[in-house]
């Protein structure tokens, strides 16, 4: 994930919108600093996908296809 003093910056940034405004280099480094944010959260979100297995109650893999060939593509 994002380092703590990034996560810092982006919320002092979003304070300071909603109460005095910020000057047009800010809102570029907001704007980059959420980039980044969404970028290491959809980084999380798929490493986390590819650890999945889905199994039906009757104890069958029923894990969809395209997961299960993104996963066999990761490993190698």
């Amino acid at each position: 994930m994002l380092a703590k003093h990034k996560l810092a910056r982006i919320n002092e940034l979003a304070k300071k919108a909603k109460t005095v405004g910020l000057s047009p280099e800010e809102v570029m480094e907001q704007a980059k600093l959420r980039r980044e944010y969404i970028q290491a959260f959809r980084k999380a979100m798929t490493d986390m996908l590819h650890t999945v297995k889905v199994i039906d109650p009757n104890g069958n893999d029923v894990t969809p296809k395209k997961l299960k060939e993104s996963q066999r593509h990761r490993l190698h």
